[in-house]
């Protein structure tokens, strides 16, 4: 079937975006879904700093790509041997896809499946094929989603079906946005009532970690951010305190503000700076999560004295530890129930031709998300 879709040919290319073109709308050619696959009609797709990243060129993918993998649609034709999808349901699109059987699966890790992590480096479905390409080249998939585009092919695993009440444009959060920032905290760090937390980033991860702080009971809840516009949204949210990220001792406020540490701080930014002071925000025995992402190469410096004399950790969270199927049907519960609004972390809507514009806009730190609609409506 002919289609649009938003096509990434160079990575590296210079803000701003909107002259650069990192992405071209064209016409493209999608087959399938063939045995084990599934078709959806993309209906809504978030912009993350995730794919911001790609077009940077900071961590590197086979090329040409259909970006976008955060998502949300409707089924509209399932491969042979497929079960538990039906054309018409409505479902989430979500990177966080295993194999189901490795070890890792079993043991409730699928976000780091290594069968799965494979094809998708060389920018292939998890099953090793490829269903894009323009007149007769090949185009590869991002991520096992490719959601900037009117439709996408993937694997069942990549799908959790949802209420079909849920408007599809705050659905497709909860496949990065939601389970990144929310797992992280309730997953990774397991956060308890009455913790004390961090979180450095104030953007759709970042916020989505404030709100799950809340709904653990966190006690203490300090949002940093570079852009005090952002620290509204974030008291809103469930902060009980904001510091802006260019004054000075940051370490010493947040102790100022605990009583001598918090126990948990999530870097959600993955900046060299940020994880040169966040341990120091920690009382002894407390935890950094790493969770932003910076250059594939990218290394950090902090006082590994301190992170051994006072028996800090530093870990990473990936993707929240999802696991799909519990995750997002149970943060999508919080969301109906009012105690987790990931709608008011939507910016605005945009169509195809606003969307290197909106590469720009997510670069300088003007909105929390800004979601694509393919059709140019919900």
């Amino acid at each position: 079937m002919k289609m649009t879709a938003a096509v990434m040919y160079e990575q590296g290319l210079p803000a701003p975006y909107e002259k650069s073109e990192p992405f071209r709308i064209e016409e493209v050619d999608l087959e399938g879904p063939g045995p084990g696959e599934v078709l959806v009609e993309v209906r809504a797709a978030g912009l993350c700093h995730s794919d911001l990243s790609q077009v940077k060129g900071l961590r590197k993918r086979q090329l040409p790509v259909v970006g976008g993998h955060e998502a949300a649609g409707i089924v509209r034709e399932v491969g042979a041997g497929v079960s538990g999808l039906s054309e018409g349901d409505h479902v989430v699109m979500t990177v966080v896809a295993g194999c189901g059987t490795c070890v890792r699966c079993r043991s409730g890790r699928p976000a780091l499946c290594e069968a799965v992590t494979l094809p998708r480096t060389k920018g292939l479905l998890a099953n090793g094929q490829r269903r894009l390409s323009r007149n007769g080249q090949p185009i590869y998939h991002y991520s096992g989603v490719s959601g900037f585009a009117e439709y996408a092919v993937t694997m069942p695993a990549s799908l959790v079906r949802i209420d079909p009440s849920i408007p599809l444009d705050v659905a497709a959060l909860f496949g990065c946005a939601v389970v990144t920032g929310a797992g992280a905290v309730l997953n990774t760090a397991q956060v308890q009532s009455g913790a004390s937390v961090v979180v450095v980033g104030l953007g759709g991860v970042g916020l989505n970690s404030i709100m799950a702080a809340r709904i653990a009971g966190a006690s203490i809840i300090i949002g940093i951010d570079t852009r005090p516009d952002k620290f509204a949204i974030a008291r809103e949210l469930g902060a009980t305190h904001t510091l802006d990220g260019n004054d000075g001792d940051l370490a010493a406020q947040v102790k100022d503000l605990t009583g001598g540490g918090a126990d948990f701080v999530f870097d959600i930014t993955g900046a060299g700076p940020v994880m040169t002071y966040a341990p120091e925000m920690l009382h002894p025995g407390g935890q950094v999560i790493c969770v932003g992402l910076g250059a594939s190469d990218t290394r950090h410096d902090y006082n590994h004295a301190a992170l051994v004399s006072q028996e800090r950790a530093i870990r990473g969270s990936f993707m929240g530890s999802c696991v799909p199927d519990r995750d997002i049907p149970h943060y999508m519960d919080l969301f109906s129930a009012g105690k987790m609004p990931v709608d008011r972390l939507k910016s605005q809507a945009i169509g195809f031709d606003r969307l290197n514009l909106s590469l720009d806009l997510l670069n300088g730190g003007d909105v929390i998300r800004q979601v694509l609609l393919p059709h140019g409506r919900l």
